[in-house]
């Protein structure tokens, strides 16, 4: 026969068993007074990590045209424009900025003009205006 002590007990021990990490199966079906297993809270999202090269990059070189539309520049947070050269993958976008490139709606010239930029400059600051304008 089970008294509510009884089935306080076993509502203590299931719990701290499961608190503790403890793979034991237990039978809570045994005691209808068991309390539900609670869920560990969500663990919030790590922040993302800001893209400081590419954004002192973008305000040094790239500003002087993507900020004005100059040549055709796309404005970074202008979706309708980027939209279809993000679809085209960040490689493509990578050697347009690093080779330069010529299209329909303007051209790039190789690293921005500024020649002296590694290619992981030009690739930050490709990333920090492809992360503004998705």
């Amino acid at each position: 026969m089970h008294t509510p002590m009884n089935a306080f007990a076993i509502a203590a021990l299931v719990f701290s068993l499961t608190a503790c990490g403890d793979k034991t199966q237990v039978d809570t079906a045994a005691s209808p007074n068991t309390p539900a297993p609670v869920a560990a809270p969500a663990t919030p999202a790590a922040p993302v990590a800001e893209n400081t090269l590419g954004k002192s990059v973008y305000g040094k070189t790239c500003a002087l045209c993507h900020a004005a539309g100059v040549a055709g520049a796309p404005k970074p947070g202008d979706k309708a424009d980027w939209g279809p050269r993000i679809a085209q993958g960040m490689d493509v976008l990578h050697k347009h900025a690093i080779e330069g490139f010529t299209g329909a709606k303007g051209l790039m010239p190789a690293r921005g003009g500024a020649t002296a930029l590694s290619d992981d400059d030009v690739k930050a600051a490709v990333a920090f205006m492809v992360d503004q304008s998705r």
